[in-house]
């Protein structure tokens, strides 16, 4: 799991908590299910379970792979609609190719994002290039939806393409944890993605034994997922490990520990910790759509069906098949 790496930890920016935060508890954890998305590639749905109250203004999140591809086995995501949210596509390992009809699009690769603000509406379409497919290999990454409140749902689509190298990189004190800061801030520390709702989005690397207590803006929720690994979270140490995800209550920081041992396949503990502002509002999500009220919902379906969120370009050799 390479993402983003540095040799000596030592020698980034520490994150320190103040000596009067207040540590967050852990309402609960869940255990991701798994799943197939798009054409068929293998997924767990890490925010399944869990109440909305306690995810806003976060949508959905998938862990996509992780994945060993043989030859001719690589699969992406034909072209399909998106309204009213921001996609944030995350790739560890591997490598995606993006297009959609408002004129974004590129290649993503290790330790690359693609944030996409959906906005008023778009056609997209991810797929692995024709290389990967050829050759096979190792894929895993991360999609989440971020949504956008009701002033912002129409706005004109935005891309950003966030390569790895422009993330903030981050240690801890002991130089025990690796922080990536992909969006929003920490202590201070800003990531390079611009976020409509305010929101934290952080990959740490834990190595074997490593503790880490992070400052945590007290008006966002807290949520920790293990992409790989075993460890514990909060003051009371709960046990966690790949495929869960911890959800924190009220206060100014939170904690996440590595075991001693881990598992082979996994010589660190991933986690990818994300927070936000609520935005309370009402949602009325169905399959691409995440609009405020029914009626929305319907006029989404009714301007995609029309074609007013764009048509298939063909270019890049992508096909032609609908959504």
């Amino acid at each position: 799991m390479p993402a983003v790496t540095v040799e000596n930890l030592l020698e980034l920016p520490r994150v320190t908590v103040p000596s009067d935060a207040t540590e967050r508890a852990v309402r609960a954890v869940t255990t991701a299910p798994s799943g197939l998305e798009g054409e068929g590639f293998p997924v767990r749905r890490a925010f399944a379970g869990i109440d909305h109250q306690h995810l806003d203004p976060f949508i959905l999140m998938d862990q996509m792979g992780e994945v060993e591809y043989a030859p001719g086995e690589a699969k992406g995501t034909p072209w399909h609609p998106h309204r009213g949210f921001e996609t944030v596509t995350y790739i560890i390992d591997g490598i995606f190719d993006h297009q959609d009809t408002h004129g974004g699009g590129g290649t993503i690769t290790n330790g690359d994002t693609q944030w996409m603000t959906a906005g008023s509406g778009l056609l997209h379409i991810e797929a692995p290039p024709e290389s990967l497919v050829v050759s096979g290999g190792l894929f895993h990454g991360i999609q989440l939806w971020v949504n956008l409140p009701a002033k912002d749902k129409m706005i004109v689509p935005r891309y950003q393409d966030i390569r790895g190298g422009t993330v903030q990189l981050l240690s801890t004190p002991d130089g025990g944890a690796l922080l990536r800061v992909i969006a929003g801030d920490l202590d201070g520390h800003q990531g390079p993605g611009i976020t409509h709702t305010p929101i934290t989005m952080v990959h740490a690397t834990l190595r074997p034994g490593a503790e880490m207590t992070l400052p945590w803006r007290q008006e966002f929720n807290g949520l920790v997922y293990v992409l790989a690994g075993r460890g514990a979270v909060g003051s009371d140490r709960r046990p966690v490990h790949t495929g869960q995800t911890a959800v924190f209550g009220i206060g100014s920081s939170l904690t996440v520990r590595a075991d001693e041992k881990q598992d082979s396949n996994a010589p660190d503990l991933e986690v990818l910790l994300l927070g936000g502002r609520p935005i309370r509002e009402p949602v009325s999500h169905y399959g691409p759509f995440v609009m405020n009220t029914h009626d929305e919902l319907e006029q989404a379906f009714e301007d995609f069906q029309r074609g007013r969120l764009g048509t298939v370009p063909v270019v890049h050799g992508m096909s032609e098949e609908g959504p």
